[in-house]
């Protein structure tokens, strides 16, 4: 293997799975790119592990009844969107931003049609619209498959039904008001066609049917402003404050189709 100084930026190549496929030193442009992209990171407590089949979502999907919400900080929410059909408005205005979309308004646009990978980018660029553009609070909820011979497993039903497998997910996580209490739905035109609980986002990550290891190892709620994790145990985020990474990541996938 090369010897590499202590401090040097390096890129790693990684398949779906996490393996190492080939690690270089940055190019000087890159390396320039990498500090101004990433100029700050976020540390966090632990994720939690979980087991979905022995979740209660009444305590799960409430962030005021959650102690792991409680543990990230991630229970003040200033401006709850105020009802479901609400949150479908939203959810609708990010789909139809897509790069499959008929007349995306959002530049650049925002590749759901492909799930195999830039999760990332799509949140982010996602956060900016919620955040921006509508004025609700948001979060990021990861999801990890990070432990034993875990792997998160989907399959990508709006895209030609093939199986897709990461091992981490991100999107954006809104508080709605449901009956008076603040619920934890999950933004992802990727996956769904509506919001969805964060329960109903997580277990769709386990689908055993593409892959036997098919599990949810730990999941965390992050600032809106977390972009990546920035090590495996996901105790700590990069962030993309100026969008540069995120444009360029939306702009890259524009034309990548998930099912062949």
């Amino acid at each position: 293997t090369a010897n590499y100084r202590s401090g040097e930026l390096l890129k790693v190549i990684a398949d779906s799975l996490n393996q190492v496929l080939s690690i270089h030193p940055l190019t000087d442009i890159e390396a320039r790119e990498a500090k101004l992209v990433f100029n700050d990171s976020i540390r966090s407590e632990l994720p939690a592990d979980i087991e979905l089949d022995k979740i209660d979502t009444n305590l799960l999907n409430i962030p005021v009844r959650n102690a792991d919400f409680k543990k990230w900080n991630a229970v003040a929410c200033t401006n709850v969107i105020p009802n479901l059909t609400a949150a479908q408005s939203l959810f609708d205005f990010c789909a139809a931003q897509g790069c499959k979309a008929p007349n995306p308004t959002v530049n650049p646009c925002i590749p759901f049609q492909y799930v195999i990978d830039g999760c990332y980018a799509r949140a982010h660029k996602m956060r900016w619209i919620i955040e921006t553009m509508y004025k609700y609070c948001s979060y990021k909820v990861f999801s990890f498959a990070n432990q034993n011979n875990d792997v998160l497993a989907v399959r990508a039903a709006k895209w030609g039904n093939c199986c897709v497998q990461w091992w981490y997910h991100v999107a954006p996580l809104v508080y709605v008001n449901v009956n008076n209490v603040a619920v934890a739905y999950v933004i992802d035109p990727g996956m769904f066609n509506t919001p969805v609980t964060l329960s109903t986002w997580l277990l769709a990550q386990q689908t055993t049917n593409c892959n036997a290891r098919a599990h949810v190892s730990t999941y965390t709620v992050q600032p809106s402003s977390a972009y990546t994790p920035a090590n495996y145990a996901g105790t700590q985020f990069n962030t993309d404050p100026n969008y540069v990474a995120t444009n360029q990541t939306l702009i890259a996938y524009k034309n990548g189709v998930t099912c062949p």
